[in-house]
């Protein structure tokens, strides 16, 4: 099975209020983040943090399972390693995504999908325009390090570890803005 995580459990200091719950044409961030990577994966895990209910509320009708973290304060890592406990044990691969980017470019997660299948390495990165960028697809035999996962670093420590046993896909398009501050937000209505 192929799994997708969201990581939806950020305190949103830079922006000041809760960014995954602001609106873009009317549907909050986090609801059209989750929209462009449900439909590839078998089971999707968003990791929700302090706003737990107000997510799940946003996400309402989708076909998603939550995991709360409970120390959102330790960072991105934190939540990775909470969303991969939440893994069911036959998860083969797992995409793990942003819940602050909601417009990742159609093709993204299936060119993903495809090097995972063709290469048979155990990580497949993006390359945004020469940018490492997210998602990012993990194979089973990775979970235990992304289990591992604390502070605000991510994923990319277990990406850098071994450069060989990445394989990565490059895109030819900007990387896909990701809404930190209100400076992002306010570009995401002009795009």
């Amino acid at each position: 099975m192929i799994a997708g995580i969201v990581l939806a459990a950020g305190l949103a200091r830079r922006m000041g209020r809760q960014k995954l719950l602001l609106t873009l044409r009317g549907t909050p961030l986090v609801r059209l983040s989750v929209e462009r990577l449900v439909r590839h994966v078998e089971d999707l895990v968003v990791v929700t943090g302090q706003d737990d209910t107000a997510i799940r509320q946003a996400l309402e009708g989708l076909t998603v399972r939550f995991a709360q973290n409970p120390r959102p304060h330790e960072g991105q890592g934190s939540s990775i390693a909470v969303g991969v406990a939440a893994l069911k044990p036959w998860t083969r691969a797992v995409l793990v995504a942003l819940g602050d980017q909601p417009q990742l470019p159609d093709g993204v997660v299936d060119a993903l999908l495809a090097a995972w299948r063709r290469s048979n390495k155990p990580i497949v990165a993006p390359t945004y325009q020469g940018v490492q960028g997210t998602p990012v697809l993990f194979a089973a035999d990775v979970f235990g390090e992304l289990a591992q996962l604390t502070g605000d670093a991510g994923a990319r420590g277990v990406v850098n570890a071994r450069p060989e046993r990445v394989e990565t896909v490059r895109f030819d398009v900007p990387m896909p803005a990701d809404v930190d501050t209100p400076e992002d937000f306010a570009r995401l209505h002009v795009q």
